[in-house]
């Protein structure tokens, strides 16, 4: 459940929205040879835009109003997206701002908006499957949202987490999106924090805070629902350790599916393990004596190794016994003989509500609590036969 990919520390940084800033009062400064000369209306575009490639400083905002024909307090409602600014004079004055690739000032913006439109993803898994496509989907949301994103991976280190803490609130993020490496609880950090926290994949411990995990119960209960459509009805159930909550709430979605048809499980209790394809073997050796027509696995590592060893000893997938899996892990999913049906968690999709809420939070309207998110049935051959 916790393999690796080599991902590195990254700063992923994205196009900023346009703020309200100063201009200079004249169209070339102290430094340029240029002198300055009344420009009309109906010349306007043709000399600005001569005026700009032969300068060597930066756009400012006079230069956009000029070039758009407006004032620079329009030009700044427009940039801004504040004031009442008609359509077409907003179309204007963007299509100016970036015709002359205009940038404003960031340290102005913050200023004058109170907020800096950067955020903060703290993560103790920025190498692990599950961590990554949490934060692209989290990089995304903030990326259509044009905020820049801050990345800093404390690989489970509290010490190392509090520098980090540290590190951003100095860089004055707006918020912060906290990455768990599971989905057990996490000790909170929101209370001390002047920022709004929005954690994902892993929840707060604090029921006041706003988490975002998987509804394992559910994607387990509809694993399990499937196999029984199938026509199964000697069910197993192969997972990982004791202390995972994924593991805890996986069985108890498996119980509650068979419960529910008026099965009971094979074996009498979940088989807990460790997250591996080698575990996913050794279990087999126990439940091919069961005389079991399926089996649900916690993981799809796990599921990997128990079909590996079933057609060793001559079972026919999914005709003799059909597996499931959970994560959809598609390197492995997918590569599997025959490819492995799965619970997807949806971690992309997790990550990019869990940043579409701390927008909400910045602006003091999130809901706290832990926010359930839905998983989906992933049907390949090992349960129908293509």
């Amino acid at each position: 459940m916790h393999g690796k990919k080599a991902f590195g520390n990254l700063i992923a940084m994205r196009k900023t929205s346009f703020a309200c800033l100063c201009g200079q009062s004249r169209i070339c400064s102290a430094e340029s040879s240029e002198k300055t000369v009344p420009i009309t209306i109906p010349d306007q575009q043709k000399r600005l835009s001569l005026m700009v490639s032969q300068r060597p400083r930066a756009a400012t905002l006079t230069d956009v109003a000029t070039l758009a024909g407006v004032s620079i307090a329009t030009a700044s409602k427009a940039l801004n997206g504040r004031g009442q600014v008609k359509d077409e004079t907003r179309r204007r004055v963007l299509q100016a701002a970036e015709e002359l690739s205009f940038q404003p000032n960031a340290l102005a913006r913050s200023l004058i908006s109170g907020q800096t439109k950067t955020v903060g993803l703290l993560t103790s898994d920025s190498v692990g499957r599950f961590g990554i496509p949490v934060l692209l989907g989290a990089e995304d949301a903030f990326g259509a949202g044009e905020m820049a994103v801050m990345l800093c991976d404390a690989r489970g280190d509290s010490i190392r987490e509090q520098h980090h803490l540290r590190t951003l609130l100095a860089r004055r993020v707006d918020g912060l999106i906290v990455v768990g490496e599971s989905t057990d609880p996490r000790p909170s950090i929101s209370r001390n924090l002047p920022v709004p926290v929005v954690y994902a994949y892993g929840p707060s411990e604090d029921p006041d805070d706003v988490s975002f995990v998987p509804d394992d119960v559910a994607g387990a209960r509809t694993a399990v629902q499937h196999l029984v459509t199938m026509g199964r009805r000697r069910i197993a159930h192969v997972t990982g350790p004791t202390h995972y909550r994924a593991a805890q709430d996986r069985a108890e979605g498996t119980r509650a599916a068979l419960a529910e048809a008026g099965l009971e499980l094979v074996g009498g209790e979940p088989m807990f393990g460790v997250w591996s394809q080698r575990w996913g073997r050794q279990a087999a050796e126990i439940v091919l004596k069961l005389d079991v027509d399926a089996v649900m696995c916690g993981s799809d590592q796990i599921a990997a190794g128990f079909i590996e060893a079933a057609r060793d000893r001559g079972k026919r997938i999914p005709d003799d016994i059909a597996v499931v899996g959970y994560d959809n892990w598609e390197v492995l999913a997918a590569e599997t003989r025959p490819p492995l049906t799965t619970i997807d968690t949806n971690l992309e999709r997790l990550g990019r509500t869990a940043a579409q809420h701390l927008f909400a939070a910045i602006d003091g309207k999130a809901t706290s609590g832990v926010h359930l998110m839905p998983c989906r049935l992933v049907i390949r051959e090992s349960t129908v036969r293509a």
